[in-house]
């Protein structure tokens, strides 16, 4: 019901330029322009102005996305009104998160969400937080599962409504025979002498290692870089070197690994966001698969930690 080229502003914006606003919206960086010189032609101003060798929003373009957040607000909150008075016409829900939820939480609420609404395809996107964001505002998802960084939008921005879910600790992931295994609980910095197996630099858990080691007192000394939780588990089982791995991962048995949960203040932990449109809440699939999360977060919560995998 809005004028879709407005969207294709704001995902314009959102992402920086025009190659990738396309890719996020399944167009060609073609069409996208072209949909902004329309609009731009029919409003009678200027959208966008050459910078250097990419373009940058006019003040006239940031009026406009300032006035579309109310817009798209108010029509999220129609459309939610709208399937509380027919919810057997709801006919799809798109979930994205990252690897971890998309595993371990949103499988639950695919079954959840059919169970209520058997007419409704469900579809699970793994995406990194910051795609996630991206992919709400083109309209490819309908609800997100992120882990809260510091390069995600800020929970005032108006575009989207984020709530905090739970709390995933960090445990320290050692060989099975390690001196520190059998303990209640360890400090961070007990590992600090430690070779480290660590994501690549520039994805979220890495970020969140370095993090939680400066808090502790020490920089790790990488040994090897790794980007699934089976290969890092699998180097630790080797006695390569330890890992930070969040409670919530699941790895494969059989590598002679141990899980040693981590004390201090703070906790080593991530934490994970929920993040829809602003205004969809209350929209009956929507709804129904945010209550299904907060159930799993709670059944997460008090599931026991695992001493070793064998």
């Amino acid at each position: 019901m809005i004028d879709r080229r407005l969207n294709v502003l704001r995902v314009v914006a959102a992402c920086g330029t025009v190659t990738a606003a396309a890719e996020a919206l399944k167009f060609s960086p073609s069409a996208v322009s072209a949909q902004l010189r329309s609009l731009a032609g029919e409003l009678g101003v200027p959208l966008l102005a050459q910078d250097g060798r990419g373009v940058r929003l006019t003040e006239s373009a940031q009026t406009l996305l300032a006035r579309a957040a109310e817009l798209y607000t108010l029509w999220e909150e129609i459309r939610g009104e709208l399937g509380d008075t027919d919810p057997d016409q709801i006919r799809s829900l798109r979930l994205c998160g990252f690897s971890t939820a998309a595993s371990a939480l949103l499988p639950y609420v695919v079954a959840k969400v059919r169970d209520v609404h058997p007419q409704c395809t469900v579809r699970i996107i793994e995406a990194d937080p910051e795609e996630c964001f991206e992919l709400l505002l083109a309209q490819q998802a309908d609800l997100a599962v992120v882990v809260a960084t510091a390069a995600l939008p800020p929970r005032t921005d108006t575009r989207f409504d984020q709530q905090s879910l739970l709390e995933d600790p960090l445990d320290l992931l050692v060989p099975a025979e390690h001196a520190l295994v059998g303990r209640g609980s360890v400090l961070l910095s007990e590992a600090a002498r430690e070779p480290w197996i660590m994501d690549r630099p520039g994805r979220t858990h890495h970020g969140l290692v370095l993090t939680a080691c400066a808090n502790a007192g020490f920089t790790p000394s990488v040994a090897h870089e790794s980007s699934e939780w089976d290969t890092a588990a699998a180097l630790v089982g080797a006695g390569l070197g330890v890992a930070l791995i969040p409670r919530l991962a699941r790895i494969p048995a059989g590598d002679r690994i141990a899980r040693v949960p981590l004390g201090g203040d703070p906790t080593p932990a991530r934490h994970v966001l929920t993040a829809v449109r602003r205004g969809s809440r209350r929209q009956p699939a929507i709804a129904t698969a945010l209550a299904a999360l907060a159930d799993v977060a709670r059944l997460r919560a008090t599931k026991p930690l695992p001493e070793k995998e064998t």
